[in-house]
């Protein structure tokens, strides 16, 4: 029996044969747009499309190293180690051209000796962003040449040790600093921060080696910090116009905790006259309350629009600070305050607040408050009160509970409150 030879329509081959072509003959431009939006295993999946794609992919200035980009299914740390050793060392010999960044995170990475080769061969390029993740074992001892990219203009560092040479005078292009879990020595920080001079954003979490915080930066713009520390000081910061600040204590321990000098409250605010956002975090609030606090700040923060309190509303000098605070930011247009309730002061209570301390002031362009975490107690009643009193262009408040226990008793309470501003509402958030 013969078989019938299926015939395909010519225009159909035709219509296949320009397809192609137009993959092929894309503009260079469109080609490395299109690989730069893929993750590093798609990119060298194109490969297949056609023989003008081949290889197109080892001209990324990109190359991330990821979860997304290493998908390995081994539970065999081993077997795990040897593949993304073995991936980036092929990506890296085949690779033609510049290198601009570099990522290295992948929930299985080690700290490895060949992390130091990756970085030595960088360090002969003109690599302009560098991000390591180490997500398991010890800190990782950063590769001495990593303070020889001096075109680097962020770095991103998580779970390494650092400990810069003595020749080191800084990244001179760095305008981004990531630091999260690592380890360094004293000075050697300082001189890392003081010596990158065109340092704008800097992120520092979870760190070890020091605890004095001294931060000479003049172009910095962002300041995000986390961790436990005894002392921080802004030196010539006048462009600062972000700060979030978290003071780790352990409740614990933090009687036997000296906290910085006397004036925490104005000698941190000294340095910081464009601050336009500040979040006050944990127990940085008891930091700044350390010592006398002043009724205004000698300066005050005109600039300041949001203001992000966590505070103990049981401790006088805490709630004295947050009125300090409130009363030097002239311009303050949106407030959160989170309770803090876990630790019960013994010694100066806010029983003893009389009332001048919530006396003349006004909120002239207060517009929009959150507090949360609340239990109902009296003095959390009574700075809502001042808050709705004082705020003449309140548009919104809105209230979140620590818990339903009395919460019902406390709305009615807020709703008896008088308003200074006739368009404010007071919303309730079930907890």
């Amino acid at each position: 029996m013969s078989v019938m030879k299926q015939h395909i329509p010519s225009n159909f081959l035709c219509n296949a044969e320009l397809e192609v072509d137009n993959i092929s003959n894309l503009p260079a431009q469109i080609v490395d747009k299109i690989l730069s939006h893929l993750s590093l295993r798609d990119a060298v999946r194109t490969s297949v499309l056609s023989s003008k794609w081949r290889n197109k992919w080892v001209t990324l200035p990109n190359l991330v190293f990821d979860n997304q980009s290493l998908l390995i299914s081994s539970q065999d740390q081993t077997f795990i180690k040897n593949k993304i050793v073995n991936i980036v060392d092929h990506a890296l010999l085949l690779h033609s051209g510049p290198i601009h960044k570099f990522k290295l995170s992948h929930r299985d990475l080690q700290g490895v000796c060949d992390i130091d080769r990756w970085i030595l061969f960088l360090s002969r390029g003109a690599v302009k962003e560098f991000i390591l993740e180490i997500w398991k074992g010890h800190r990782y001892k950063l590769h001495s040449s990593i303070y020889l990219c001096q075109k680097l203009n962020h770095l991103e560092l998580f779970n390494c040790l650092l400990k810069p040479p003595l020749t080191f005078s800084g990244f001179k292009s760095l305008k981004s600093l990531d630091l999260q879990h690592i380890t360094m020595e004293q000075d050697a920080f300082e001189q890392l921060v003081s010596r990158c001079h065109l340092l704008e954003r800097l992120t520092l979490m979870n760190f070890e080696g020091f605890s004095d915080l001294k931060i000479h930066a003049p172009n910095l713009l962002f300041f995000d910090v986390g961790g436990v520390f005894e002392d921080i000081n802004f030196m010539n910061t006048f462009n600062l116009a972000i700060v979030s600040i978290g003071l780790y204590v352990n409740p614990g321990f933090d009687k036997n905790l000296t906290l910085g000098s006397a004036g925490n409250l104005v000698k941190f605010f000294a340095h910081l006259p464009r601050l336009q956002r500040l979040e006050v975090q944990s127990f940085f609030l008891k930091y700044l309350a350390d010592n006398k606090v002043p009724g205004r700040l000698p300066t005050p923060c005109d600039e300041l629009s949001f203001l992000s309190i966590r505070i103990n509303f049981n401790h006088l000098d805490e709630c004295l600070a947050a009125l300090c605070l409130l009363r030097s930011s002239p311009n303050l247009q949106e407030l959160e305050m989170l309770a803090r309730t876990e630790e019960q002061s013994t010694l100066r209570t806010v029983a003893s607040v009389v009332e001048e301390n919530y006396q003349n002031c006004m909120f002239n362009q207060l517009r929009h408050v959150k507090i949360a975490g609340i239990t109902g107690l009296k003095q959390e009643l009574n700075f809502i009160n001042f808050l709705l009193a004082n705020s003449p262009v309140l548009e919104r408040m809105t209230v979140k509970p620590a818990s339903v226990d009395g919460a019902w008793e406390m709305l009615k309470e807020l709703l008896r409150f008088r308003r200074a501003s006739v368009q404010a509402e007071i919303v309730y958030v079930d907890p």
